[in-house]
C-alpha cells in the first residue's frame, strides 16, 4: 500500500501588540489633576476662613473701640454728684447736678489739667480729681494721640481704661471670643479757634475735646483706633 507523505501545516502566529502602559499613564494624570483640585479647593476654603476670621476680629476690635468713645464722653458729660466728690465733671466745665442757675463762666474747661505728657492712673489734681489720660497740645512735635501707649495698663498708663469714671463693665480677657483687654482712651483739650467768631463777648479761650480710642480683639496685635471731636 502507497502511503502518501502527510502535508505539514503551518500554523501563523499572530503578532502581539506592544503593550505600552498607556491606560496607566492616562489614570495617573487623572489622579494627578484630581489631587491639585483637591488640594486648591482646600486651599480657598482656608483662605475663606481665616478671612472671615479676620474680619470678625477686626470687627471686634472696632466695636470696642467705638464703646470707648461712648464711655469717654460719658466721662465729659457726667456731672459731679456732690460739691465734695472729686469727679471729673468740673474738670470738663459740667456744673454740679441741681445747681441752678448755670453758670457758664464755671462751664469752661479748666485747661490746667491737661499736660503734654498726659496724666497717670495715680495723678490727681490739687482738689483730688484724677487727671489721669487728660493731655494738651504740645506746641511742636507730635499729639498725645499718637505717641500714647495704648497697650500698657500699668499704673504709668497714661490712657484711660473703659469704664473707670463711668463704672460701667466690658467683657474682655476671657476665653473665646472676646477682646483681649479691655479698650482705652486719651483726651485732648484743643484750642477752639473758631469759638471767638461765633461768640463775640466770649472772655477767654474756649477748647473742644479730641477723644481717641483703641480697642482690641483677640489679640493684643488686632487693634482698631477711631476718633472722636467733642465740643461742650
Amino acid at each position: 500500500m502507497l502511503m502518501m507523505p502527510a502535508t505539514p501545516v503551518y500554523f501563523r502566529q499572530m503578532p502581539q501588540s506592544a503593550q505600552r502602559g498607556a491606560s496607566l499613564i492616562v489614570v495617573l494624570l487623572i489622579l494627578i489633576v484630581v489631587s491639585i483640585l483637591g488640594v486648591g479647593g482646600a486651599q480657598i476654603a482656608l483662605m475663606a476662613e481665616r478671612g472671615s476670621r479676620n474680619d470678625r476680629d477686626m470687627q471686634m476690635a472696632w466695636q470696642a473701640a467705638e464703646a470707648a468713645l461712648i464711655d469717654a464722653e460719658l466721662d465729659l458729660t457726667t456731672p459731679a454728684s456732690s460739691a465734695s466728690s472729686p469727679a471729673r465733671g468740673s474738670i470738663f466745665g459740667m456744673t454740679i447736678v441741681g445747681t441752678p442757675p448755670r453758670n457758664v463762666q464755671a462751664e469752661k474747661v479748666n485747661i490746667v489739667n491737661f499736660t503734654t505728657t498726659c496724666g497717670t492712673k495715680t495723678d490727681v489734681n490739687a482738689n483730688g480729681q484724677s487727671t489721669w489720660g487728660l493731655c494738651s497740645l504740645p506746641a511742636t512735635g507730635k499729639p498725645a494721640w499718637l505717641t500714647a501707649n495704648f497697650e500698657s495698663t500699668g499704673n504709668s498708663a497714661t490712657t484711660v481704661e473703659f469704664g473707670r469714671f463711668t463704672g460701667r463693665t466690658f467683657a474682655a480677657g476671657a476665653l473665646g471670643a472676646q477682646p483681649v483687654q479691655a479698650p482705652r482712651y486719651v483726651i485732648e483739650a484743643i484750642p477752639d479757634e473758631g469759638a471767638a467768631s461765633r461768640d463775640k463777648t466770649a472772655p477767654e479761650l474756649n477748647y473742644v475735646y479730641r477723644v481717641t480710642s483703641m480697642g482690641f480683639g483677640p489679640r493684643v496685635d488686632i487693634q482698631a483706633v477711631v476718633q472722636m471731636v467733642y465740643r461742650n
